[in-house]
């Protein structure tokens, strides 16, 4: 093994170039005393304490790197020399509680609280493993600073996705208030930094006029875009449904001769905390679509395929689609989710029944006449929902011809 005092490091960047070697070797911190990196002949980096203690040296392992960063090991190295100066072992000290790293803790949190609570836990999954892991995943629980939070949230702030920013915010708080319900941190670090210092929702009310309509439509069913998410982006204006209601469809759950789509499971009903199924009653627009989609997705179980088979199409699919389309148009920015809030203004203006609207929208009625009201007005959103195909056919079919002809010689 190399001699200890002739490797040294101070930074990160430093230990990242300590490379394997053909033999086991250690390297040492420049800053830290006693600190030492062991580099096996497989490439694996971990800490290392060394000390005296009434005479006798001792060996402290701490963690691998890079789960136990050079900033933690450092900390924990201080921690440990000042039990040396006590008098007291690092190693044989009863009283200091195991340490639990937040990476470890969030998994537990995950199985114990997310997944009991929410039905499809992947949204919260990924924040875990791609916002607040990478950061903070090596820390002690008990040892996460305000700073370290406020670097985790403000990572994502930097990226220009603050509404994600404070979701960050929002989940890392549920989980230190759990960490305090088990005793395992003695205050909430998340606290300190307000969620409206991170982020301040903004009410949106951007809907496209009719003149937007066809402007955008046609420049979509004109462009390059994949035929399957022009005629996802226009059945969303068609439908009324959520985004991630549409990509998870499958053919299962279309009846071609009732003309009804059921979507088994839609967004968390935030009063109840449980989702509700929804049935979607189909134009005959929308019924010729999802014959010539069917006839691009085959034999696959999902009406929008994706890059695996039996797998449907990724959560920005639509987004991407969507932005294309839009950066050849001079049109103001909207989102997918505002062709929701633009049908839903064009059928209000037009004098449909608003309890239909909002059936048709899977919204709840608020209120004494929510708990009530369980109508469900199956003919007046049959019959609204023709009408509404009908008036965006009329606005788009002229200028995009060819587009809807070749759909009916794939369907021939």
């Amino acid at each position: 093994m190399a001699q200890l005092n002739k490797i040294l490091f101070s930074t990160d960047r430093e230990i990242k170039n300590l490379k394997a070697s053909d033999k086991r070797y250690t390297a040492k911190d420049s800053v830290a005393n006693g600190l030492f990196l062991d580099i096996t002949t497989t490439g694996v980096k971990s800490w290392w304490y060394r000390y005296s203690l009434n005479g006798k040296q001792e060996r402290l392992v701490l963690g691998r790197y890079p789960d136990l960063s050079l900033k933690d090991a450092r900390r924990i190295r201080d921690e440990s020399a000042s039990l040396v100066a006590k008098g007291i072992s690092p190693k044989q000290d009863k009283n200091k509680p195991k340490c639990i790293l937040l990476r470890d803790y969030g998994e537990r949190y995950l199985n114990e609280v997310i997944k009991k609570d929410r039905a499809n836990p992947y949204n919260m999954i990924l924040c875990l493993s791609n916002d607040i892991y990478p950061i903070m995943g090596g820390i002690p629980l008990d040892q996460v600073t305000v700073e370290d939070i406020r670097r985790t949230i403000w990572r994502k702030k930097e990226q220009g996705y603050d509404a994600a920013a404070n979701q960050v915010r929002g989940l890392l708080k549920r989980m230190f208030d759990y960490a305090m319900t088990l005793g395992l941190v003695p205050y909430n670090p998340v606290l300190a930094i307000p969620s409206r210092h991170v982020h301040k929702a903004k009410s949106r009310n951007r809907y496209l006029s009719t003149n937007e309509i066809r402007t955008y439509y046609t420049t979509l069913l004109n462009s390059q875009i994949y035929r399957p998410r022009k005629l996802g982006l226009l059945l969303s204006l068609l439908t009324l449904v959520r985004k991630s209601e549409l990509l998870k469809a499958k053919w299962e759950h279309i009846n071609f001769e009732q003309g009804q789509w059921l979507v088994p499971e839609t967004k968390t009903d935030s009063a109840t905390g449980h989702s509700r199924e929804m049935v979607v009653y189909m134009s005959d627009q929308v019924i010729e679509i999802f014959k010539e989609l069917k006839i691009i997705a085959g034999d696959e179980p999902y009406v929008f395929v994706g890059r695996k088979s039996g797998t449907h199409i990724s959560h920005n699919a639509f987004n991407t689609a969507q932005k294309s389309a839009l950066a050849l148009t001079d049109l103001p920015p909207f989102t997918v989710h505002d062709l929701r809030r633009t049908a839903s203004t064009h059928l209000n203006e037009q004098g449909f029944n608003s309890d239909a609207i909002e059936a048709c929208l899977n919204h709840t009625v608020k209120g004494v006449r929510g708990v009530y009201n369980k109508a469900k007005y199956e003919r007046e959103r049959i019959d609204m929902l023709q009408k509404w195909s009908d008036f965006i056919f009329s606005v788009i079919y002229e200028p995009n011809l060819i587009f809807f002809n070749n759909g009916a010689k794939k369907n021939a």
